[in-house]
């Protein structure tokens, strides 16, 4: 089985590069979906209370908001949460990988957006970054109805695209419509029969 990570940066397409690979057929593993199933978990909201702070947890559940304000704006507090978070996400990751491979995938995705940033990449056989330019994706993200502030809050947590691009075993171009990512993921699927020829050689 190959395992590929799928990563970008927001407004890069990479949510909508991994619902065309799963109407395809292929599995998602989504690891956005995972952290959030995990800070439902009530061991881990006593964490956060005890590490964080009462005000995370207030009602009984982490209050999301004010948590990931707190944590673009404190790197400390990042890391605090990332210690509590990525164990629990490795160890659901490592598991359900094995779940699929005993059930015969060939090629399994994991999506998530800050591979790079997080050591994740390390996890996987190829990770592809799905890229799109600077001046283009600040436009879909005014369009989703973000403000200057908070692109400029959110865009320096991550490592910029021209980086991940150099790290990356395939770059997906999405600076079109979405029929040319649709092309952009047909290439994909190509490069990744390449790579499967690779891994089965003798």
């Amino acid at each position: 089985m190959i395992t590929i990570g799928i990563t970008g940066i927001i407004g890069s397409g990479k949510t909508t590069a991994s619902s065309m690979l799963k109407k395809r057929g292929f599995e998602i593993i989504d690891l956005d979906q995972l952290s959030k199933d995990l800070i439902r978990k009530e061991e881990v909201i006593a964490e956060i209370r005890r590490r964080l702070g009462e005000e995370y947890a207030a009602g009984g559940a982490i209050d999301v908001v004010r948590l990931r304000d707190e944590v673009f704006k404190n790197k400390e507090s990042l890391r605090t949460l990332e210690s509590i978070i990525h164990p629990k996400i490795r160890s659901v990751l490592s598991q359900r990988l094995g779940e699929l491979e005993r059930g015969g995938a060939e090629v399994v995705f994991v999506d998530g957006p800050l591979l790079f940033e997080t050591g994740f990449h390390k996890e996987f056989d190829k990770v592809v970054v799905v890229s799109a330019k600077t001046r283009t994706i600040k436009q879909r993200l005014k369009a989703r109805g973000m403000t200057k502030e908070d692109i400029g809050q959110r865009m320096p947590h991550q490592i910029p695209l021209t980086e991940k691009e150099k790290m990356a075993d395939h770059v997906v171009n999405n600076n079109g419509n979405v029929e040319s990512l649709e092309r952009e993921v047909e290439g994909l699927l190509q490069r990744i029969k390449e790579w499967e020829v690779r891994a089965n050689a003798p």
